[in-house]
């Protein structure tokens, strides 16, 4: 039976998300699978992967053959590091101690890219709302200025008005 790990599409119209699957090859997309590896939500930024990497590393020595996508999620985890350096320790190239420190350094490095990529996508939401907060700011004042020079005018037609108003009743005061 050949084994195919592929990703299992839920979620709703326009929204996906999917499940990371070992499926028999002749399934349906989203139908039948042997085992459920991880979660795969594209929907955020940077996109969420949880992976079972011992559960893939086992289906991959099984000769499961992973399609591209669930390759470069894989990949993008360390399944397909691991699987690498269990091949190194069975051949016996290295020793399970150091496949297994070679894997840690590498999820480090990982989570620091990662970290990094999160902290500069906050940074950048951060100033757009600065600049956002800015414009309205300058949008509000501008709303302000032009409100209490409305205002004055208002006061100065009023007053004038009233001048006019007082400047009429005496010349019709002196005339009689």
């Amino acid at each position: 039976m050949p084994v195919k790990i592929r990703l299992q599409r839920h979620g709703k119209k326009g929204k996906p998300f999917y499940w990371i699957v070992a499926a028999d090859a002749r399934s349906k997309r989203d139908g039948r699978y042997l085992e459920k590896l991880g979660t795969y939500n594209p929907n955020t930024n940077p996109a969420t992967v949880d992976l079972d990497v011992d559960g893939a590393v086992k289906w991959l020595q099984n000769g499961a053959q992973p399609t591209d996508t669930a390759k470069n999620l894989l990949s993008n985890k360390g399944a397909l590091l691991k699987n690498h350096l269990a091949g190194g320790v069975k051949k016996g190239a290295l020793t399970a101690e150091q496949a297994e420190e070679k894997f840690n350094a590498w999820l480090q490095e990982k989570e620091a890219a990662i970290g990094a990529t999160k902290d500069t996508l906050a940074k950048a939401k951060a100033h757009e709302k600065a600049k956002a907060l800015a414009a309205e700011k300058e949008v509000n004042a501008k709303r302000e200025a032009e409100a209490a020079a409305a205002k004055a005018e208002e006061e100065a037609a009023k007053v004038a008005a009233e001048a006019e108003a007082t400047a009429t009743e005496e010349a019709s005061n002196e005339e009689e």
